[in-house]
């Protein structure tokens, strides 16, 4: 498998859910000038979770302003049904929750077939468990860190453990999928959550809601380079 974490540096993938929509295309390409590695684009259906925000033509709006890889998370029931819609968009890594999956596998080998990087999420409380036997086949796993459908939340301290679990799991097996997180990251604990493990960070009004994108996302990477 590709992208091993060895050989890569950790990456900042701005999530756009935090941008100001009526400026959608300024915000991308502010982020990416100011640095961004990837661009973490959220997926709510109103179902899953509570919130709904935005659908492929959004995708495919904002793949015309930057070339960073989107990682789209879609966190949305029967992704199936969608999945093809968003990489055709301009999606290149896609990301599926485990809980809205009952045939996981399958799921993960249709983005892979669609020719985008195939990654499962877990929630907060789902274990590390139920994602055992995808570990070899999934190039990315992304712990989320607060409770899915809405931003500015503060990071569930626990997702420290969750995540050297994961770390530890990977390195005994000789994996290389990458290991990223999103909620409640931010300067004063980007750190802390890097030295546990995380490879890919997304961040929202961390970087969204400061007046200097280059200066903040600057200090973060300083922190998670480390």
């Amino acid at each position: 498998m590709s992208n091993a974490t060895k050989k890569q540096p950790k990456l900042l993938a701005p999530s756009i859910l935090s941008a100001d929509f009526a400026a959608l295309g300024d915000e991308v390409r502010a982020v990416d000038a100011a640095g961004a590695d990837w661009i973490h684009v959220d997926v709510m259906d109103g179902h899953f979770v509570p919130t709904i925000t935005i659908g492929p033509l959004v995708v495919s709006a904002v793949r015309t302003v930057t070339q960073k890889p989107l990682d789209v998370h879609l966190m949305i029931e029967n992704p199936d049904r969608y999945i093809a819609d968003f990489i055709r968009a301009g999606a290149d890594w896609v990301s599926v929750q485990q809980e809205t999956c009952p045939h996981l596998d399958r799921t993960l080998s249709l983005i892979r077939s669609q020719g985008a990087h195939p990654g499962v999420v877990l929630n907060p409380a789902t274990p590390l468990e139920t994602i055992e036997w995808v570990l070899d086949t999934v190039e990315y796993v992304l712990l989320m860190s607060v409770n899915p459908g809405f931003g500015g939340q503060s990071f569930i301290p626990h997702t420290l453990q969750k995540i050297a679990a994961l770390a530890k799991i990977r390195h005994e097996r000789g994996l290389e999928f990458l290991i990223e997180v999103d909620g409640g990251i931010k300067p004063e604990n980007i750190a802390q959550i890097s030295a546990a493990g995380t490879d890919v960070f997304v961040a929202g009004s961390a970087i969204f809601g400061t007046s200097d994108y280059r200066a903040v996302m600057a200090q973060m990477k300083a922190m998670i380079q480390i």
